[in-house]
């Protein structure tokens, strides 16, 4: 299976999160690619639509090799036997992190300027990517999603790596996947268009749905996060 864009993407997935809609569901995207599916995901549904801010932590000296993640609020997901088996210390991997938090925190206020965070307590929460290859950071977005005690997470993707999406159907309650890949050497394979969502496409879909009438609820407590070790 390949898709045109994250548009149709979007539109693929959502067909198969119809059972959803009754539990009102609020939709999150991760940006920037992510959000075109998930915009696609919460107008077949009639959901609101937000982002959710995850950043990869990349290895000193090689960013492209990710060892783990950082999320909003804080949340922190590193890869301890990766780290071993590259000889990298905690002190480098922990400045790295603290790069990429101060990052996660500048695209939150850029993508949602002065709109609240959307309350999550007790909804159906609907998680949504392009696609997972290794899933490092879906699992830090999924753990610091699950510490604003929603109902239920349902991580909804376009295409994943099998082996990816089974590590990570343990940390949700629903995962929902159009394609899932035995092999796979990058999301990018399965569109025949993937270039880069710009932030400004992000936040041309954030206001079409804002006009929707999407509801907000009152903006939580951020804590001091926390780190996860695998």
């Amino acid at each position: 299976m390949r898709f045109q864009d994250r548009r149709e993407a979007g539109r693929e997935v959502a067909a198969l999160l119809t059972k959803y809609r009754e539990e009102s569901p609020l939709v999150l995207g991760l940006p920037r690619g992510g959000v075109p599916v998930a915009y696609e995901i919460a107008r077949t549904l009639g959901a609101p639509l937000d982002v959710w801010v995850v950043r990869k932590v990349g290895t000193p000296g090689q960013p492209e090799l990710g060892l783990g993640a950082v999320a909003e609020g804080g949340a922190l997901f590193l890869d301890r036997g990766m780290m071993r088996s590259l000889g990298v210390s905690e002190a480098e991997v922990m400045r790295t992190a603290e790069r990429e938090a101060d990052e996660v925190f500048a695209r939150v206020a850029r993508f949602r300027g002065s709109h609240p965070a959307p309350s999550l307590e007790g909804r159906t929460v609907i998680l949504a990517d392009d696609g997972v290859a290794t899933g490092g950071t879906m699992r830090a977005a999924i753990r610091a999603l699950r510490e604003r005690r929603p109902r239920s997470i349902v991580l909804a993707v376009p295409v994943g790596a099998v082996e990816s999406l089974e590590s990570l159907r343990p940390e949700v309650d629903d995962l929902v996947c159009a394609h899932p890949a035995e092999f796979m050497m990058s999301v990018g394979e399965f569109y025949d268009d993937f270039r880069q969502t710009q932030d400004s496409e992000v936040q041309e879909l954030l206001v079409r749905a804002r006009e929707r009438g999407d509801e907000r609820g009152p903006e939580p407590a951020m804590g001091a996060g926390d780190t996860w070790w695998v």
